[in-house]
């Protein structure tokens, strides 16, 4: 099945939003065995609209429109639509019902413009926005199907998981795809591709290399005709990538590396606090951002200058000598974090996030400390920019250097 997206709305072609939702369906489609080739982006206009519905149809099987279902004039997906496919767009009575009872049930009065939510073509099946008040549609005519979703990526992707992923998942019946993610971290891109290069042109199963926040992402998709089959075909793959990449994998799927040190933590009951300068509390907040965390972490220090860095127990003399951006350094935040604080383990993130060198270390450098009172050690890390995503790199590494801290330990 080939398949394209047309993403609808001025404010994308404006650059005043990004694209969000055809990022997510682009990720979503491949877990289906569905083949995406084309992306388009179009404005707010009848003629240009249906000139790229024209030329979807000629060409893909399975077309995806997100956005143009608001109640407003210039939300023209629905009309669009119906001109294309020769039909009549009336106004469906049960939708209308349903979207009068959702105003009700948000104790607003509805407005007269939102009636054009109800609007449906004959060969329409309605798809249910559990979030939003625009319902989609789901059209089959002449081995095509049409699919419209909304724009606010919230109500966009609750629909997908809901209402089209099913529907899609029946009509593709017989087929079985399994999905695997591996998750490394401490590798480049291109190094991590070169590194798999000789799985990456197998057409089943198939393998492809994705860079994101938290390290390279390798995600595997096997299709059969039998689960055991896909099954047996993904778990040799990852066997080999696992041989190859050994303790740079750290996870898979949805694991997260604050999920999996808080279980660690946890599990060895040890107890955990930061001190950090570049990553100005990310560090802290992504720990925290897993529930129940407070059973481990006890607590933050954002140690920006150097006589912040001072105050809390690192020496002015080791600064002087090395430079707050240092290894030396980096070991001796987390190690005054600990016994400040009083916890089992310290962890310290220093570095250069930009956008001008610093001590003569260039932007990207990131050194991260851990003690956990019995030995310590700092490791060296260079990011490229821009500056946030260096925080986010330096945080990932420092949880990266904690999780094996942690399973090093007896």
């Amino acid at each position: 099945m080939k398949a394209e997206i047309i993403s609808i709305g001025t404010e994308l072609l404006l650059g005043e939003i990004t694209d969000t939702n055809a990022s997510y369906l682009a990720a979503e489609l491949p877990l289906l065995g569905i083949d995406l080739y084309w992306v388009t982006q179009v404005g707010d206009n009848m003629g240009r609209l249906r000139e790229a519905l024209e030329r979807a149809w000629s060409r893909s099987d399975l077309i995806l429109t997100t956005g143009g279902l608001g109640p407003t004039d210039d939300d023209i997906t629905r009309e669009a639509i119906a001109e294309f496919l020769g039909e009549e767009l009336s106004s469906d009575p049960a939708l209308e019902q349903e979207l009068r009872q959702k105003f009700v049930q948000m104790g607003r009065p509805m407005p007269q413009s939102n009636l054009k939510q109800a609007g449906r073509i004959l060969s329409a099946q309605a798809l249910t926005n559990s979030r939003g008040t625009a319902p989609g549609w789901w059209v089959e005519q002449q081995g095509h199907i049409i699919v419209t979703l909304p724009g606010p990526p919230g109500e966009m992707q609750a629909m997908w998981q809901k209402e089209v992923l099913p529907r899609l998942r029946q009509s593709l019946a017989g087929e079985i795809i399994l999905c695997r993610t591996l998750k490394t971290f401490g590798l480049p891109e291109a190094a991590v591709g070169e590194m798999v290069s000789s799985w990456m042109a197998s057409a089943n199963p198939t393998l492809g290399v994705y860079a994101k926040p938290d390290g390279i992402h390798l995600r595997l998709a096997a299709k059969a005709t039998h689960p055991e089959q896909a099954s047996r075909m993904l778990a040799q793959l990852e066997e080999k990538l696992r041989g190859l990449l050994e303790e740079r994998i750290w996870g898979t799927d949805d694991e997260t590396l604050e999920t999996m040190v808080g279980g660690l933590l946890r599990e060895k009951r040890l107890s955990l606090a930061t001190m950090e300068s570049c990553t100005g509390g990310l560090l802290a907040s992504t720990i925290t951002d897993v529930p129940g965390s407070s059973a481990y972490f006890k607590g933050g220090l954002v140690a920006y200058s150097n006589q912040m860095k001072v105050s809390w127990g690192v020496s002015s003399e080791l600064i002087a000598r090395h430079g707050a951006v240092s290894a030396e350094v980096a070991l001796a935040m987390a190690t005054a974090v600990r016994q400040r604080l009083g916890a089992d383990i310290g962890l310290s993130v220093t570095g250069v996030a930009g956008p001008e060198p610093l001590e003569g270390k260039p932007v990207g450098t990131i050194f991260v400390g851990v003690d956990d009172g019995k030995k310590g050690r700092a490791v060296q890390g260079n990011y490229p920019p821009p500056r946030l995503q260096i925080k986010r790199r330096g945080a990932v590494a420092a949880l990266f250097e904690l999780r094996k801290t942690l399973l090093s330990r007896d």
